[in-house]
């Protein structure tokens, strides 16, 4: 039977077993977006150079994990909770950074967010088509 990187990628995305890690990953980037963007002075070694782009990258990579962690039906259910939590979470940041000496809140980094946000649910749901075996 040859091998197909599409089965690989279909057990990645699928398997129980697996559940616990994509749960896992999910955890830890919460944990390190957070630590990011609450630090007074985070790392400029982690950032892109560019705020906003910073934003999108870390919530289209939390929305990915999200759907990888939480891929169940209803997807298009499970899919707008996952977002409506990860915006909000967003605006959490925000809030919280208008307290940090050093950091401002800013009304661009949710949207910018939220593009993140639909980049990360586009980028999975290709994988997860390309994955699909056809009949």
């Amino acid at each position: 039977m040859p091998f197909h990187a599409s089965s690989l990628l279909q057990m990645l995305l699928t398997s129980a077993r697996l559940q616990p890690l994509r749960l896992a990953l999910f955890a830890l980037l919460i944990a390190v977006i957070s630590w990011l963007a609450l630090s007074p002075h985070p790392p400029s070694a982690v950032s892109t150079g560019w705020d906003k782009s910073n934003h999108a990258l870390a919530f289209a990579a939390l929305m990915g994990s999200g759907r990888l962690a939480w891929p169940g039906p209803p997807w298009l259910a499970t899919l707008m909770k996952l977002a409506i939590a990860l915006l909000a979470y967003g605006v959490l940041i925000e809030l919280l950074q208008a307290q940090i000496p050093g950091r401002e809140a800013d009304a661009w980094d949710v949207l910018a967010d939220l593009l993140g946000i639909v980049i990360g649910a586009a980028v999975h749901a290709l994988v997860v088509r390309v994955s699909t075996p056809r009949a």
